[in-house]
């Protein structure tokens, strides 16, 4: 049930990126009425959005579990989970809006300890309401949505007492058209890009369901793969602030320096992260599952995928250089080849050749295509401005 999730939620959270990019931006420029009218816009587009998404996941929800070929032992409790968690939508949203405020001004620690009362609350719960009072899929669900709603309170807490700057209300009160349109303008593009991203992961999926439930349950291995994606998620964001505050502040000499250095240390770090996991599967997935049919495809995936996972660290850093510069329309464009294109192409092929089993190499293969597809932005006019204009800086 994750995906029709993340298909709803996608759009926004791209939106949420476009205000961390925006808010960057004016950071940069020291420009502080600017900042406070994204603030106070995304306040209100947090409460409509989420109202509207929550409406709809409960109405489409069982429609898109059913397109996505779920398998009808697993049906009943993928929509109870569904449903419940659209409850913490609110919960969701707020605290990514939240985190992308925090990240637009420079501060990312505040966000992870937020972020680390979220996890430690829901392990908590679902010990509570899973293991004690065995409610099931239920208890999870709930859990999940507590600890969202919890992480996003903290935030609202913190950044009206620790960040004053950002002059965050509580509840809507306004909002102003042209940072509206701001948002819109940088946000949307990200959030589309996200949604038909997610959109080819429900095709995806339909493949993987139609290999078994043992198959499926071979996903937990994305547990152990979001280990080794750490750094691809944090220097991804980190690379779009960097560019947005550099960019405000015309700071170009280190843009120019930036702009490569930090794909390759994303890139050399989930390198080592991956091979690491991939050496070192098994121990870990016995903590998720003893099933020794799940483990064999739970490893398959790792050893598949994760040594290829580099290719994408680098390559999602270069695509949040270019966003984080305002350049939305060359990363989405590869995104959509690589997913539309390879990826989905690729994956559907090798099931049509009897290898079903391998049909997760169409995800290495699109990591390794989205990286040469985005080195070429080293040939774009804007990096060429870039370079001329760091140079500029340093002869000065």
């Amino acid at each position: 049930s994750s995906q029709p999730l993340e298909i709803l939620l996608c759009v926004f959270v791209g939106i949420g990126s476009g205000i961390s990019i925006l808010v960057s931006q004016a950071v940069g420029r020291a420009d502080h009425d600017q900042l406070q009218k994204l603030v106070r816009t995304s306040v209100w587009l947090l409460f409509a959005a989420s109202l509207l998404l929550t409406v709809i996941g409960f109405l489409l929800g069982p429609w898109m579990l059913r397109l996505m070929q779920v398998p009808a032992d697993a049906m009943p409790g993928a929509v109870l989970y569904l449903r419940i968690t659209m409850l913490g939508i609110l919960g969701n949203m707020g605290y990514n809006f939240n985190a992308g405020l925090l990240r637009g001004i420079g501060n990312s620690s505040s966000s992870l300890l937020l972020l680390f009362i979220s996890c430690a609350a829901n392990i908590v719960l679902d010990l509570v309401l899973t293991g004690a009072l065995g409610l099931g899929i239920g208890g999870v669900a709930a859990a999940t949505a507590i600890a969202l709603f919890l992480s996003w309170i903290c935030s609202l807490f913190y950044i009206r007492r620790r960040c004053t700057e950002l002059a965050l209300p509580v509840l809507p009160c306004g909002f102003d058209a042209g940072a509206l349109r701001q948002i819109v303008r940088i946000g949307l593009p990200l959030g589309l890009n996200s949604a038909l991203y997610s959109i080819g992961h429900v095709f995806l999926q339909a493949l993987y369901n139609l290999q078994g439930s043992v198959f499926v349950a071979g996903s937990v291995a994305g547990k152990v793969g979001g280990l080794a994606n750490i750094t691809v998620t944090s220097l991804s964001q980190a690379t779009s602030v960097f560019a947005g505050q550099n960019l405000g502040a015309q700071s170009y000499s280190r843009l120019h320096r930036g702009g490569w250095l930090l794909p390759a240390a994303s890139g050399l770090l989930s390198l080592a992260g991956g091979l690491l996991m991939a050496a070192c599967c098994r121990p870990l997935l016995l903590l998720f599952t003893q099933d020794e049919a799940v483990l064999a495809f739970a490893v398959r995936y790792i050893r598949v995928v994760l040594p290829f996972q580099w290719c994408y660290a680098a390559f999602n850093a270069i695509m949040s250089f270019a966003n984080g510069m305002g350049e939305i329309r060359y990363s989405t464009i590869v995104n959509i080849i690589l997913l539309w294109g390879v990826r989905i192409p690729a994956s559907y092929l090798l099931a049509w050749l009897g290898y079903g089993g391998y049909a997760m190499a169409g995800v290495s293969l699109s990591f390794v295509v989205g990286l040469l597809a985005m080195l070429f932005y080293y040939k774009s006019h804007a990096w060429a401005d870039i370079c001329a204009r760091a140079e500029a800086q340093e002869a000065a």
